[in-house]
């Protein structure tokens, strides 16, 4: 990752939180301690940040607390053509007519492009994917309630008589942070609350998650293997995580990134 891009990640990051430590910074620019600690050093020389002792704080704090994460921006340029072709797979379990749930992400993100053919009851806490069905489909949209996170680019609400508690759905479509033994994993308390009363209302929990996403962790189990029916994830997964998945009776749908590459090809021949 570039240095300006480092430098607009940490800047973001300390404008969402009082307090931002080096490990969290390692995790949102995939960079080494040393190469966060180099940037919070140019920064505070800048007086752009303030260098405290483990991390780094804003000159002048937020009022309003964010989500811990990397932003939807940064995000979405990450593995893009892995969740283009996981994200196909998903569109490719629903039916037409049938009411379904999209969480916020920029895996589940990329399903809009597949839905835009589509006649679907699709319930979402993302501002994009909303956006992008009404302008570019003729699905039907229906959006949870609450505050919009800028940098995550979705809708939470803290309060339990929100309109999720309205809506059911045969199946529910999620990103996830990281995926092991434990379960699936989030980074923000605030995310694992709405995420539970989204994934209440479906049926079926699928979990969209690109081969990089079994090997991350967090401190945040937001569910079990066992509430998850599938898991769709790209050609590049490792025996021993299929091999995980199987155990715990969580169907496996691999997304063949070859047979995309042949099509891509094709279709600009």
């Amino acid at each position: 990752m570039h240095e300006k891009e480092r430098h607009r990640i940490i800047l973001s990051a300390v404008q969402e939180k009082p307090v931002v430590t080096v490990p969290e910074l390692v995790e949102l620019t995939d960079s080494s301690e040393a190469t966060i600690r180099r940037d919070i050093a140019a920064l505070h020389v800048q007086k752009r940040l303030r260098r405290v002792r483990g991390g780094a704080e804003a000159l002048h704090p937020p009022q309003f607390v964010g989500l811990a994460g990397r932003p939807f921006s940064v995000n979405e340029g990450l593995h893009a053509r892995e969740k283009q072709v996981i994200a196909r797979e998903a569109v490719a379990l629903c039916q037409d007519g049938e009411p379904i749930i999209i969480n916020g992400g920029t895996t589940t993100f990329q399903m809009v492009h597949f839905l835009s053919n589509r006649r679907m009851q699709v319930f979402t806490n993302s501002f994009p994917i909303a956006e992008h069905l009404l302008k570019h489909s003729k699905n039907t949209v229906m959006l949870s309630g609450g505050v919009i996170y800028r940098e995550q680019n979705i809708i939470l609400s803290p309060f339990e008589n929100d309109v999720t508690r309205n809506f059911y759905a045969r199946r529910m479509f999620m990103g996830a942070q990281g995926l092991g033994p434990l379960g699936l994993m989030e980074g923000d308390p605030l995310l694992i609350q709405a995420e539970q009363k989204l994934i209440d209302q479906a049926d079926e929990l699928i979990v969209l998650a690109d081969s990089s996403k079994f090997h991350r962790r967090s401190s945040l189990i937001l569910c079990g293997l066992k509430r998850i029916a599938t898991v769709i994830t790209d050609s590049n997964i490792e025996d021993r995580h299929a091999a995980m998945l199987e155990s715990a009776g969580v169907n496996l749908v691999v997304a063949n990134m070859k047979s995309d590459a042949k099509e891509n090809a094709s279709s600009t021949a």
